[in-house]
C-alpha cells in the first residue's frame, strides 16, 4: 500500500472538478477520496487495480470516469459491467446521488471490496452482483449500460442487451476508439456516437462510445 497524501491528491481533485466543469460538494469529493482510499488500502491484498500509486490512481481512475460523468446525468438507473473496483460505477453513485447504479463482476474479491465500499460510503444508490451479465435477471431493465476497459465492443452488447431499457443506450468507456469494433456490432446495434474526453492531466486518448438500436432494423 503506497503513501495516501490526502491533502495533496485533495488538491489535484478540486483542480480536476474545476477543470470538467462538474458540480460536486465538499462532501462529494469527501466520499471520493475516501473511496480513493479504500481502493489503495485494498488493493494492497486484493490487486484492483495494477496502478499502485495513489496520484496515479486520483488521474487514471477517478478523473478518468468523472470525465464520462456529463453523458450519464438525467439516467434514473446505470449497470456497470465488470466493474472491478469500481470504476465508473462508484464514482457514478457519488458524483449521482440521485441515479441508481448496479455494478456486477464475476470476479468475488471485487464484488467483496465494491460491497465494503457501499457500506463504508453510505452510498444507497447503489446494488452489487457477483455472477455473469448474461445471468442476471434484472426486475427492471437499465437506462444506461456501461463498461470501461471490460470487453469487445461486441461481446459487451451481446452479453447484456437484455438488460437494456427500450430507448436506453449503451456507454463504453475506451482508450482508442477502434474503428473495427465498432463495425463488428451486430444487429440490430449501432454507434450512435463518439466523444473524445479530455481527462485533466492525461495526456492520452479517451473516448465515450455511445451505442443504440438501430432504427431501421426495426
Amino acid at each position: 500500500m503506497k503513501f495516501f497524501d490526502r491533502t495533496a491528491l485533495a488538491e489535484v481533485l478540486n483542480q480536476g472538478v474545476a477543470a470538467l466543469k462538474l458540480e460536486l460538494s465538499a462532501a462529494q469529493k469527501e466520499k471520493l477520496l475516501d473511496y480513493l482510499a479504500l481502493l489503495n488500502k485494498w488493493n494492497g491484498v486484493y490487486n484492483l487495480t495494477s496502478v499502485r500509486d495513489p496520484m496515479q490512481m486520483m488521474t487514471l481512475h477517478l478523473l478518468d470516469s468523472l470525465a464520462a460523468v456529463p453523458a450519464f446525468q438525467g439516467a434514473k438507473s446505470v449497470l456497470d459491467v465488470g466493474a472491478g473496483g469500481g470504476l465508473p460505477g462508484v464514482v457514478l453513485a457519488i458524483a449521482l446521488p440521485d441515479t441508481k447504479v448496479a455494478m456486477i463482476d464475476t470476479v468475488h474479491k471485487k464484488t467483496a471490496f465494491l460491497t465494503q465500499v457501499k457500506a463504508e460510503l453510505g452510498l444507497a444508490n447503489v446494488t452489487v452482483y457477483t455472477k455473469k451479465v448474461q445471468e442476471l435477471e434484472a426486475r427492471e431493465p437499465f437506462d444506461v449500460i456501461s463498461s470501461r476497459a471490460f470487453a469487445d465492443l461486441s461481446d459487451f452488447v451481446t452479453w447484456s442487451g437484455h438488460l437494456l431499457a427500450e430507448g436506453g443506450r449503451f456507454i463504453a468507456l475506451k482508450g482508442t476508439a477502434p474503428a473495427e469494433e465498432r463495425e463488428r456490432l451486430p444487429a440490430p446495434w449501432k454507434v450512435s456516437g463518439l466523444q473524445p474526453l479530455e481527462v485533466p492531466g492525461l495526456d492520452a486518448e479517451r473516448h465515450l462510445v455511445f451505442i443504440e438500436k438501430s432504427i431501421e432494423i426495426q
